[in-house]
């Protein structure tokens, strides 16, 4: 009894650290970014100690509900678009040789070593009006002037895309490398089409992997604002571009404070949703 004793004390006091990094730097910010989202902005500068839902309230403005639609849009397309690439080049990487394997993993991971900023920037050479993706239609033929790519809506969504495959072809990898593939082969000696067994055997296993990279995907496209930034050249307003705008131009703290609460409120609910799908009877409900 005494040793359990001192092992169950010893863990809380290993665990410990973890505790205060969590009470400090995730719950202290979030109930200040809470409390704040009911405060009003002063009229010169900062906040008053007053309570108002006003904040809230001003979401419901077309503007800002446009905002919303449009980076729920942004998202879903960023989704999909990722789903059709990630989860075939996450299937066929799973199936390589080891050696191969680790070539094309290294590939996918290289880029994560780079600044994100720096790797959307050369997204602006290759796509600006004299950029090298121009001068390449140009030449051979496909084009007879320069599209007009960079700054609009598609160099966002390609911008998204390339940021946010690999969090679904890392999920799908996984799920891949271990399926039970003696499964699969049963489905085939009972009779099905390898079309059949893919869809009814492999799909169904490898689901729980696509719908990590459904929420790995989904919830960062809503808020990376500064892809929006430099490839839509403020045109396309996602929500993280307006919450960076309220905190940071229109210095309307509470307002900002209100479309992030919003916002975490949108994540979490996309987070249950992920846990209530894949703990409900092995997806059987899902199909």
């Amino acid at each position: 009894m005494k040793s359990k004793a001192k092992l169950k004390d010893k863990s809380w006091a290993m665990a410990l650290p973890l505790y205060i990094f969590t009470v400090v730097f995730v719950l202290i910010p979030l109930i200040y970014i809470l409390v704040l989202s009911f405060l009003q902005r002063d009229v010169l500068w900062g906040v008053t100690n007053e309570f108002t839902v006003s904040n809230y309230t001003r979401i419901f403005d077309p503007v800002y509900l446009k905002t919303f639609a449009d980076s729920l849009r942004m998202a879903f397309s960023t989704t999909v678009i990722t789903t059709l690439i990630g989860y075939p080049f996450g299937y066929f990487m799973a199936k390589l040789a080891p050696r191969k394997r680790a070539l094309v993993m290294l590939l996918v991971v290289v880029p994560f070593w780079t600044n994100a900023l720096v790797r959307i920037y050369g997204w602006m050479i290759l796509l600006r009006t004299n950029g090298v993706l121009n001068h390449f239609l140009l030449a051979i033929g496909a084009v007879s002037e320069p599209l007009k790519i960079l700054y609009t809506y598609g160099a966002v969504l390609v911008g998204m895309v390339y940021s946010l495959l690999p969090f679904m072809i890392l999920p799908v990898y996984n799920s891949v490398e271990k399926l039970d593939w003696s499964l699969v082969e049963a489905s085939r000696d009972l009779g099905a089409s390898s079309v059949q067994a893919f869809f009814t055997v492999t799909l169904k296993l490898t689901l729980p992997g696509v719908l990590s990279g459904f929420v790995l995907v989904f919830v960062p496209s809503i808020g990376l604002f500064f892809i929006s930034d430099l490839l839509g050249g403020g045109k396309i307003m996602l929500v993280g571009n307006l919450i960076k705008n309220q905190l940071l131009q229109a210095r309307d703290w509470p307002f900002g404070a209100a479309l992030s609460v919003v916002m975490m409120a949108m994540t979490l609910f996309i987070i249950w949703l992920y846990r209530k799908i894949t703990h409900s009877n092995d997806l059987e409900g899902f199909f």
